[in-house]
């Protein structure tokens, strides 16, 4: 393809996103339904100005999505501004073990016997398509870091967390298919590829977030050094944390997370902190030098600019890679296999998983029901697959699974696509009528 061509297209679509950006908030669709159009449209099947083959490029694939992963789960850490110690971390930790656990075990189950793949094709299949996106479900994730409503919460914290909880059983998968030493009895499985990794992902991403982030606010306040270029600070903890995390044999998208959370976190126990909003605006006052040392709001303006340049990164990533994943499109990937595996997917095994983990949880009922039914996945189960192919999986197992993530990705982009905005705004007009219940109640017992 014409090199000049390609700055046409995407100098193009990057301007009509611009200028469409608030229009299209409004309207039941997102940015990642256009982006696999277009992707589609360019690919062989439309216009074939774009070549894409899952398995010869595997390694190109699995490092682009690798790069808009770790992006959007520092993005998400950074957040969740709620304390470690409020309950309400409980509910993003029950989806992202219980139900994760659960959903693999339905999807191998399903794999097994409806798919007929084999034990080890089936598991990796659960563990490639179990956990939510973190790119594409940006429109239930939490609004701003001040947002505590539960919903937005939960699917926020599961989309960072799962990510990474999902490891283990692409290791388990892998180790079922001869690809991956899992150890006899599974005990090097259990005691590295869960314990080891999980734990020492969080613990290298937590320390390097709070040591940095608080080693800059000390040249900051006491120096007046290392001010500005928060957007080196962020790819910076990035980068660090997540090789760091590799290098240790850890799970590097957990350490990632929990490198956002930490800096999040200093903003949580400095004192007189202000809002986003009041700090952007003392800031565009021509007032950032002030803010950036100041002992006492400078860790939230650190926050806020790491977050609002790695949101900028998050959706340069999110175009670039759902526009490929469209590209790759192709009518023999929706067979009657992959349709009948995507609706139980959507409709049986996710809900279940939710629903179960859930229990005894201090949700409400359409809160309940909208979890289940916003299980969104997208670019995390294309680096999953694609990290697979390149540890071995064999070519016959590779093209089934290729097809029917490639389905099932396809199918959620567009069924949540459609259903997010009038669903969240049903879910806030609901929330809006509980509480005017609620204080009417109140009122009549005061009287």
């Amino acid at each position: 393809m014409n090199f000049t061509l390609w700055f046409v297209i995407i100098g193009g679509l990057l301007i009509f996103m611009a200028l469409c950006g608030t229009v299209m908030k409004r309207l039941p669709l997102t940015t990642s339904m256009l982006y696999l159009a277009i992707g589609f449209a360019l690919g062989p099947v439309g216009y074939g100005l774009l070549h894409v083959d899952p398995l010869r490029h595997s390694a190109f694939l699995e490092r682009l999505t690798e790069v808009a992963v770790i992006v959007s789960l520092f993005t998400a850490g950074l957040k969740l501004r709620m304390p470690f110690s409020n309950p309400l971390w409980l509910l993003p930790l029950r989806l992202a073990f219980i139900s994760m656990a659960l959903t693999v075990g339905l999807i191998a189950l399903v794999g097994v016997t409806v798919l007929k793949l084999s034990w080890g094709a089936a598991v990796l299949l659960g563990a490639i398509l179990a956990p939510t996106d973190p790119v594409l479900a940006s429109d239930v994730q939490v609004r701003d870091p001040g947002d505590k409503d539960r919903l937005r919460f939960t699917l926020t914290g599961e989309a960072g967390l799962n990510d990474g909880t999902a490891f283990p059983f692409v290791m388990l998968g892998l180790g079922l298919l001869g690809l991956h030493e899992i150890g006899e009895g599974g005990w090097r499985w259990l005691a590295v590829d869960v314990l080891w990794a999980i734990g020492g992902g969080l613990v290298i991403g937590g320390g390097l977030g709070h040591l940095i982030g608080r080693f800059v606010l000390f040249l900051r306040a006491e120096h007046k050094e290392a001010l500005g270029l928060d957007d080196f600070l962020a790819l910076g903890l990035i980068a660090l944390s997540y090789g760091t995390a590799l290098m240790a044999h850890t799970y590097g998208f957990l350490a990632v997370f929990a490198a956002g959370l930490a800096l999040r976190r200093i903003e949580q126990d400095a004192e007189g902190e202000l809002p986003p909003e009041a700090i952007k605006n003392i800031a565009l006052a021509g007032k950032e030098r002030e803010i950036a040392t100041d002992p006492e709001i400078a860790p939230a303006f650190m926050a806020q600019a790491a977050l609002e340049f790695n949101e900028q990164l998050e959706r340069i990533g999110e175009m670039t890679v759902v526009l490929i994943v469209g590209s790759m499109l192709s009518a023999r990937f929706f067979t009657l296999d992959s349709l009948v595996f995507v609706l139980l997917l959507f409709f049986l095994i996710r809900p279940l998983s939710i629903w179960i983990g859930l229990l005894g949880s201090r949700t409400f009922l359409i809160q309940r029901l909208l979890m289940c039914g916003f299980g969104i996945r997208g670019i995390g189960s294309i680096y999953y697959l694609m990290y697979a192919i390149q540890h071995g999986l064999p070519e016959e197992p590779a093209q089934k699974l290729i097809g029917l993530v490639l389905a099932v990705v396809t199918v959620s982009a567009f069924v949540h696509g459609t259903s997010v905005t009038p669903m969240m705004e049903w879910y806030r007009q609901s929330m809006e009528h509980r509480k005017r219940r609620e204080r009417r109640a109140a009122a009549i017992r005061k009287d």
